[in-house]
């Protein structure tokens, strides 16, 4: 089969390091991602079927990956060579249509009794993501034995498939995975408040729809950098858009605080930050109210970072990662409600992959949100 596959490699690694800070998504032309011919991946045993992927999302982590700038934290629970790709729509040997949820939980690695998160529908918390008798791997596209949708064949178990309604195109059911990140998110806002979404790529916006999806009361207040993410943003139910350097005083308007220095007297009681590097962290500390929540949705890596503000203003950070199997589910009814699958911007070829990889890298500012490869007219996959 065809397949982009990330090798252990520590001077690609390096090497795609740099060229990923010198131009994100560049790190794919030096680094130990190649597109091979490998052998598909076996079942793994009982309730384990071939998916052939047809449409496969870049997200945010990907890039990190390929560029070398993903976090060490990661190590122990990959396993390697890997395939990329965990936001999947395929079909099965029947022809149905599936998309995959990705996470690597107990069940699906065989371990009885499963950990005391899963038993509580906590899939995404899961404590035995590098046990069982699976590689370690958090989700499908970071594990060895399962392959990942950035191919032309992988393999997923029953519980982590759903199939696609009739209703559904490809390029809306590829959005099912990031929204159900969105959905998660979403459902940490208890209703009430003013809020901040911060970061307007693929995540951003289906965070805005989820919040919209979800009926919560308050102002939704969307920070954008680009055009084309400002009139999304309005379109999936901001009520206030504004670029970075527009939102303390957008949000200081917004709650009637005053200003100190960088710091509101007041500011956002609930702040999504989709981004996850250093500035968004640091400015959502500058806007957040006194006892309010930073939900951090975007992936961070190593950051820095004063939490003085955090300390002496008593608010709170939360992670926000991936979903549980109902929050999947619902997913589905965001994509549909709100016509996510206009998200989805351009598609390659596997062959075209360090293309693919700088357009995602560069998406904003040009125009794109989510960038996927497309294997629906790839011959390999009757093979």
């Amino acid at each position: 089969m065809k397949a982009l596959r990330f090798e252990r490699s520590l001077a690609r690694f390096a090497a795609a390091r740099v060229a990923g800070t010198l131009a994100p998504g560049r790190g794919a032309k030096v680094g130990p991602l190649r597109l091979v011919d490998v052998d598909p991946p076996a079942l793994p045993g009982p309730g384990w079927h071939v998916v052939r992927p047809r449409l496969t999302g870049i997200c945010g982590s990907d890039l990190a990956t390929v560029d070398g700038m993903s976090s060490r934290y990661f190590e122990p629970i990959v396993s390697f060579p890997f395939i990329p790709g965990h936001e999947v729509v395929g079909e099965l040997d029947d022809g149905t249509r599936v998309v995959v949820e990705p996470v690597l939980h107990c069940a699906i690695r065989g371990i009885d009794p499963v950990c005391p998160w899963c038993a509580a529908g906590q899939t995404n918390r899961c404590e035995r993501v590098a046990f069982g008798h699976l590689e370690p791997g958090l989700q499908s596209g970071y594990c060895e034995d399962t392959g990942g949708g950035w191919s032309t064949f992988m393999v997923a178990h029953d519980a982590q498939l759903h199939r696609v309604p009739d209703d559904l195109t490809d390029e809306e059911a590829v959005m099912v995975e990031p929204t159900a990140c969105a959905v998660h998110a979403a459902a940490a806002h208890p209703g009430v408040g003013l809020t901040v979404v911060l970061g307007a790529g693929t995540i951003g916006l289906c965070t805005i729809a989820a919040l919209r999806h979800a009926d919560v009361d308050g102002p939704v207040i969307a920070v954008a950098k680009h055009p084309d993410q400002k009139r999304l943003a309005r379109s999936l139910g901001a009520d206030v858009v504004c670029a970075p350097d527009e939102l303390t005083g957008v949000v200081r308007r917004q709650s009637g605080s005053m200003h100190i220095g960088h710091q509101l007297t007041g500011g956002a009681d609930h702040v999504f930050d989709c981004v996850g590097n250093s500035d968004s962290i640091t400015q959502s500390l500058h806007v957040v109210a006194p006892g309010g929540t930073i939900h951090l949705v975007g992936m961070p890596g190593n950051v820095s970072v004063d939490l003085t503000g955090l300390w002496h203003r008593e608010v709170s950070i939360s992670g926000r990662y991936a979903y549980t199997h109902a929050e999947f589910e619902r997913a589905f009814d965001v994509v549909r409600d709100a016509g996510l699958g206009k998200l989805v911007s351009a598609t390659y070829p596997l062959d075209d992959f360090t293309t693919a990889l700088q357009h995602a890298a560069e998406a904003g500012r040009r125009g794109a949100v989510k960038i996927a490869f497309d294997l629906r007219n790839e011959k390999e996959r009757n093979r």
